[in-house]
């Protein structure tokens, strides 16, 4: 029986191997399991990496690989508080994603739910950062001040906007995506802006810690916040076209009050569940960079990498 506690089950350096992953990973079925079980699952794992002897089929150490990946830090090995675990994030986004699509009208509404998601995004952030990188409180609260600073300002000036020029009712349930994009593209490189200043722990192909890089924190960083805003953009760009369309069905408008928050939640909740493993696989989790490109691009740092084992070096992109 061949079980590697470390090495994903699945092939990673496939789109469809990495979905796999990030399928187990990120289920919502198992962001409920309880503390016990966790631990158990990391035990097992331990045990698996001490070579010793362990009574479990390799089914159930698939099972207990799955709970500690979805539970623990990749580099710091540490239980992840509850709500920023990715598989919880489906649980999560979709009531807060559905609550900003269907209270998008009231600009107290729009207050209160922008500063929920990025409360909350910070939260997801801060457990899935690369954690070999220090973060400070300051860095903390200047990053979350910034983050829902810049999506109330967002969401607010295209409120405003779209009800000056009476643009239509679709054009205005999409103020929420607007916002959310801006809002990843400040959290997330604020949240991690100490990668960007001092570079990020990077490794040789054996996993061997060999220096630091900014650039590799550049690509890191772009490539989490591309992921984010590709996990909720079909979410909020979907829900409220279908709800649009479901408006002018009779049956389903004779009922609205009834139907409306139910429908865009377990729409949201379909939608953003589906694409949370399909954002989490689009690029490597270990991701890498070319000796040749920080030749080009950050000199100092190939200076003092040229020598390592390989063509390139290696990074937990974060999640």
């Amino acid at each position: 029986m061949s079980f590697d506690p470390d090495q994903p089950r699945y092939d990673q350096s496939t789109f469809y191997g990495r979905l796999r992953h990030f399928a187990g990973m990120t289920d919502p079925l198992i962001a409920f399991a309880p503390t016990s079980e966790l631990v158990a699952a990391s035990e097992l794992m331990q045990k698996c990496r001490e070579k010793k002897p362990v009574p479990a089929t390799l089914e159930e150490l698939h099972r207990a690989q799955r709970l500690y990946q979805s539970a623990f830090h990749p580099d710091t090995g540490e239980l992840q508080n509850f709500a920023g675990r990715m598989c919880f994030n489906v649980w999560g986004g979709t009531m807060l994603c559905g609550a900003m699509m269907i209270w998008y009208k009231s600009t107290p509404a729009v207050i209160f739910w922008q500063w929920a998601n990025q409360s909350f995004n910070a939260l997801v952030n801060y457990t899935n950062r690369n954690a070999k990188s220090t973060l400070t409180t300051k860095d903390l609260v200047v990053s979350y001040s910034t983050a829902v600073s810049g999506a109330l300002a967002m969401a607010i000036g295209l409120k405003t906007y779209f009800a000056k020029k009476q643009s239509s009712p679709l054009a205005q349930r999409l103020v929420p995506l607007g916002a959310v994009a801006v809002a990843n593209a400040i959290n997330i490189p604020m949240m991690r802006q100490n990668e960007l200043k001092d570079g990020m722990t990077v490794t040789d192909v054996d996993g061997n810690d060999v220096g630091v890089s900014r650039l590799a924190a550049a690509k890191a960083i772009s490539l989490v916040v591309l992921s984010r805003n590709i996990i909720v953009a079909p979410c909020m760009i979907l829900t409220p076209v279908i709800m649009e369309g479901l408006n002018k069905v009779a049956s389903f408008r004779k009922h609205i009050n009834k139907l409306n928050i139910p429908t865009q939640l377990a729409l949201t909740f379909v939608i953003y569940g589906a694409m949370i493993p399909v954002g989490c696989a689009l690029f490597p989790q270990q991701n890498s960079v070319k000796l040749s490109t920080l030749k080009r691009w950050e000199p100092e740092a190939y200076e003092k990498l040229k020598d390592i084992k390989g063509d390139r070096v290696y990074f937990n992109k974060g999640l």
